[in-house]
């Protein structure tokens, strides 16, 4: 039976590294003549020639006619077929699951958000995921075998080469990669989502010619993306970026990571989340002290709700959220010196009661001349900007792009 592209290139042969590179330069190039694209590989003619045909036989490379010259011959011009091949993302949030499937142009052909889903510690958490995705699979307009990657984004700890990950998933020495392409017969990788979120907003969301960037994911949690010289910042083990893990306060709250005294204790959705109950408990009024006294769940989105209902305890504690992760944000641009610092995440959505007080804290904590190279901005991908992240990572991964 003739591998699919996807095996071609698990197999790791020198024919399938060329086709990957052919795409590859179509993808960031456009359509070209094989005598220009012989030249751009430093490959001879013939060669150019039979490994075009071959990905034209299989569906991947499409003629698009003639080019245009002044006189004599016209070549033709070959170029990637966009659907030919798909991308799969998937976001993993606390409460939900967002899904999306890009073709080569990274264009997204269909999508799922909000999809319910606990993430918890354990193997049914995992079984769970992959009945969701299953799910997503049987209602794309596409077939299965045309998904070449399905790329899954995992907070906190996570080896994108080797595949695991060390904060959810890890069960065993079996890479939580591997566990899911089992299941899914599919070729899977994994990142972390705030590296994720970054890569999103670099390829397709606010970032246009910045090549220094940070992505700071506001959201339960606190995570940072980084990107230096147009290329993600993985770090020795893919740990960089774990910005709300830096020791800054001397408090006795206990963060997830087993430690005290991180930032993520004071500057992040689950700050403010025990927050809100300690006072109502206190007898501070809010919109959302009935359902606190029912016994009802409280999550981030309740509390966002809240926030621009202009329910004065939420903004309170949203403010005090901003100027101290604003105050931290100056720390990374006195030492990192980007160009751009970008703010995302779920609580991103109160907008300026979170933006104001992290510029004016930015404005006060960061050095002038290395503040003012600085421009701050808001996710413009929003919610979605870990699962187009996801699914360029998708792509990017299996096609050498990064």
């Amino acid at each position: 039976m003739k591998q699919t592209l996807a095996e071609e290139i698990q197999s790791g042969t020198k024919s399938a590294s060329l086709k990957i590179n052919i795409i590859r330069y179509y993808i960031l190039n456009g359509a070209n003549t094989l005598a220009e694209l012989g030249r751009e590989m430093d490959l001879s003619v013939p060669t150019v020639t039979k490994l075009v045909t071959e990905l034209m036989e299989d569906g991947y490379v499409v003629d698009f006619g003639k080019q245009e010259t002044a006189g004599g011959r016209r070549p033709s011009r070959y170029g990637v077929n966009p659907d030919s091949g798909y991308f799969m993302g998937v976001d993993m949030l606390d409460h939900s699951v967002n899904m999306a499937l890009i073709n080569f142009n990274g264009n997204i052909v269909y999508s799922q958000m909000d999809v319910p889903f606990k993430q918890s510690y354990d193997t049914q958490s995992v079984d769970q995921l992959c009945d969701i995705i299953i799910s997503f699979i049987s209602k794309l307009p596409v077939s299965k075998d045309k998904i070449l990657n399905v790329g899954i984004n995992i907070s906190g700890r996570v080896n994108a080469e080797t595949g695991h990950s060390y904060t959810r998933y890890y069960f065993s020495e079996t890479p939580i990669s591997e566990i899911l392409k089992q299941r899914l017969d599919l070729f899977v990788t994994v990142d972390n989502d705030s590296r994720a979120m970054a890569y999103g907003e670099f390829i397709s969301g606010v970032v246009k010619n910045e090549k220094n960037i940070l992505f700071v994911n506001v959201s339960w949690g606190l995570g940072l993306g980084i990107i230096t010289n147009g290329e993600l910042n993985y770090g020795k083990s893919g740990f960089s970026g774990e910005f709300g893990h830096n020791s800054v306060f001397d408090n006795e709250i206990m963060c997830h990571c087993g430690k005290k005294g991180c930032l993520e204790t004071q500057a992040s959705g689950s700050y403010i989340h025990r927050r809100i109950l300690e006072k109502i408990a206190e007898g501070q009024s809010s919109i959302l002290q009935n359902k606190v006294k029912a016994g009802q769940e409280i999550l981030l989105s309740d509390i966002i709700y809240a926030t621009l209902a202009g329910d004065m305890l939420s903004i309170e504690l949203v403010e005090e959220v901003g100027f101290t992760l604003g105050k931290h944000i100056a720390g990374l641009i006195n030492l990192l010196n980007p160009e751009m610092v970008i703010v995302g995440g779920l609580l991103s959505k109160t907008g300026d009661y979170l933006m104001l007080p992290i510029q004016s804290a930015i404005r006060k904590y960061s050095l002038n001349l290395i503040g003012n190279d600085t421009t701050l901005k808001l996710t413009q991908l929003g919610e979605s900007a870990g699962v187009v992240g996801a699914c360029m990572l998708a792509r990017s991964k299996m096609l050498h792009l990064i």
